[in-house]
């Protein structure tokens, strides 16, 4: 089988055969799923606990600030030079490294004596999450060439990552209070001790490309453009679109992402082939993995702020409060492939996408100072979570349509790159949204908790209209030979 990595097995007729019929794959994907449960649920478990480390470690707000960020910036910008590295370098290697530099980094988190000590390691997280990440998701494309295979493998996958960020709330939030604030970072230890122990049990290693050169020059121009980009949209959530400390990051990553497009097209072993995206299903895909992930972040991050700071849950009541969207978003996973076989790719997004806008207007319609949960906050959250699961790995397989031995890496750095896009731009715009119509209305003679909730509804409107226009241009942005051929053979629409 022509693939970067095989799960080992006893020799059959062909080696497509043995790889087909071996079981250890899917124990090689829970322990590559596992590792990125851990990477999402680390994005977002800090947050509860930042008092407890401002308290500590006698932090100003804007090294708060940068406790999240740095993990942030550092992983989007870097994962597209992680994913080709692992392409040219051999995959199952670059996800030992990256997982053993985010242990590290883990450890000297959570043993940190000062904010600086903290924020460095939060960096070596990012960038053990960089090189890790797109390598685990290029080993599952390529260990699972059958179609319905690789389609349940990346609704597993899809699955951790989705509920690793409602996870980080919950932990979080029972961590801090009964073990300490350094137990959200020591709980990642024993993760990549198992992953760092069964993935060359489980997986077998095979040389990367090699032989070519690595584009040094578009590597520094994406990277730089990537994070000087996610620096500038996380700034503007604390200082305004106008402000230089925004305007000037975005301008600078703006021109090396433009350098790097030209650089790209000269040169002759380029890290990102535009070729690669000549096929409208990945390049569509992608596009719309910013507006799912954008709403994720934006719902995660406004909603825990209505749940404490408007309706005075406490951190671990907060935490428990998202358990029914983990449920669903479960139940939104299960239904993803059946869905895919009767309504294709872009019927299956569209759907997923519409429904989570259904339960962000309701959430929107149904807030106020006096919210009960039942009634209003429990059937939009499921309703969101429901829409997420059945969309994510659906956009996740079609990000992936296509890729070969040589670019599964670059694929798949793509995709997690996209994904970090999202999040930070979902954060950045609706948190600007928020404070914004808050700050209106605070101005107009309304209550604080009033003007709060006004701007959360606001940016839940805008957020539920961007899934809507996303899910009705799929349709006109996706059209191939191969959807065709599925509708024919499964009598469903795309």
């Amino acid at each position: 089988m022509d693939e970067d990595v095989r799960s080992r097995g006893p020799v059959q007729d062909s080696a497509g055969t043995a790889a087909a019929a071996d079981p250890r794959r899917w124990r090689a994907l829970a322990v590559l799923a596992l590792v990125q449960f851990m990477f999402t649920v680390d994005s977002s478990i800090v947050n509860v606990a930042l008092p407890s480390v401002q308290r500590e470690l006698g932090a100003s707000t804007a090294d708060l600030a940068w406790v999240v960020n740095a993990y942030v910036v550092t992983a989007g910008g870097l994962l597209l030079l992680g994913g080709r590295l692992a392409d040219l370098w051999g995959r199952r290697r670059m996800f030992l490294v990256g997982t053993a530099v985010f242990a590290v980094a883990s450890l000297t988190s959570g043993i940190a004596a000062s904010t600086g000590m903290l924020v460095a390691s939060r960096f070596g997280q990012g960038l053990g999450e960089a090189l890790a990440a797109p390598a685990a998701l290029s080993m599952i494309a390529l260990m699972f060439a059958d179609s319905r295979e690789r389609a349940r493998a990346l609704a597993i996958w899809g699955g951790l990552s989705g509920l690793g960020a409602t996870a980080g709330v919950l932990l979080s939030g029972a961590l801090t209070e009964l073990a300490g604030w350094r137990w959200v970072f020591f709980v990642n230890l024993p993760v990549a001790a198992v992953a760092l122990l069964l993935t060359p049990r489980l997986v077998e290693a095979r040389p990367g490309s090699g032989g070519r050169r690595v584009d040094w020059a578009g590597a520094v121009l994406v990277t730089a453009g990537l994070i000087a980009l996610i620096a500038g949209l996380l700034a503007a959530g604390h200082n305004g679109w106008t402000a230089p400390a925004v305007l000037v990051p975005l301008g600078a990553g703006l021109a090396a992402l433009a350098g790097f497009v030209a650089v790209e097209a000269k040169t002759a072993e380029p890290l990102v082939p535009l070729r690669f995206f000549a096929s409208r299903v990945r390049l569509s895909a992608n596009l719309a993995t910013i507006t799912l992930t954008s709403g994720m972040a934006a719902t995660m991050f406004l909603l825990t702020l209505y749940m404490q700071n408007v309706l005075g849950y406490q951190p671990l009541a907060t935490g428990l409060a998202y358990l029914p969207f983990c449920v669903a978003f479960l139940g939104g996973l299960m239904a993803s492939t059946a869905l895919t076989a009767r309504l294709g790719t872009t019927g299956t997004i569209g759907a997923g996408l519409l429904l989570s806008a259904v339960g962000m207007v309701y959430l929107a319609l149904r807030m106020s100072v006096t919210s009960g949960y039942a009634a209003d906050l429990l059937p939009a959250t499921v309703m969101i979570a429901a829409g997420l699961g059945i969309a994510f790995p659906t956009l996740q397989n079609a990000a992936l349509q296509g890729v070969t031995d040589d670019d599964a890496g670059l694929g798949s750095g793509v995709q997690t790159t996209m994904q970090q896009l999202g999040s930070a731009l979902g954060l950045a715009v609706f948190t600007a949204i928020a404070i914004g119509r808050t700050g209106a209305a605070l101005a107009s003679g309304d209550s604080t908790p009033a003007a709060a909730v006004s701007g959360y509804q606001w940016a839940f409107f805008i957020a539920a209209g961007a899934l809507v226009i996303t899910a009705l241009l799929m349709p006109l942005t996706v059209r191939t030979a191969r959807e065709t051929g599925d509708r024919t053979r499964t009598g469903g629409r795309s």
